[in-house]
């Protein structure tokens, strides 16, 4: 072989190895791009479950708290209820006290009296802490959703419909009517009654 050939030979084999090593790095870049698609698409896709974890995690937050408010209201609405039913079975005994202390007010009962005012207040007070207010509307308005007439007057000494005398304190828890104040009310006399009597 000249030395043409031998040249032209490595020139060949130089190229051919250069081609190889070529051909080398080029499936070594394309493997690592495939090995950077592959790990691209799942970084992707556990992105996508960690953001739809965290979704429901925010929406069963949210509806815990409303449960939790939900019961939290029913506990309170159950527990105004039971005070209600206390309140309203101790509406009688008040009664009761104060048709007791209106009876005797002889002097010989006197300090009688004054336990029972004492017991009384102190019933009173306790009913009024629980959050009834008592209805005593004498000099009002009469109000068929918090009174109840059961006598009424003709005058023209008062204003037509207003309460002249509470025959039976009401009460009130919560702006729900336990009972009525039983009332007598105010009417003036119409001109067909004054004729009626004439």
């Amino acid at each position: 072989m000249s030395d043409k050939e031998v040249k032209i030979n490595i020139n060949l084999n130089r190229n051919k190895d250069a081609d190889d090593a070529s051909d080398e790095q080029s499936a070594e870049v394309q493997a690592a791009a495939a090995d950077t698609a592959k790990a691209e698409a799942e970084m992707a896709k556990v992105t996508a479950d960690l953001e739809e974890l965290r979704q429901t995690l925010l929406r069963r937050q949210a509806d815990f708290d409303n449960y939790r408010k939900r019961i939290e209201k029913e506990r309170f609405e159950d527990s105004k209820r039971a005070t209600a039913r206390v309140i309203e079975g101790l509406i009688p005994v008040i009664d009761g006290f104060e048709n007791a202390l209106a009876a005797h007010r002889e002097e010989e009962y006197a300090n009688y009296r004054k336990g029972f005012e004492l017991i009384f207040k102190q019933l009173l007070d306790n009913v009024t802490k629980l959050g009834a207010e008592r209805i005593d509307p004498v000099g009002k308005a009469f109000d068929p959703h918090l009174h109840q007439a059961v006598d009424r007057a003709e005058t023209t000494d008062h204003p037509d419909g207003t309460i002249l005398q509470v025959f039976q304190p009401g009460y009130v828890f919560h702006g729900r009517v336990l009972r009525p104040a039983m009332v007598r009310v105010a009417v003036h006399p119409s001109g067909a009654s004054n004729e009626a009597a004439n």
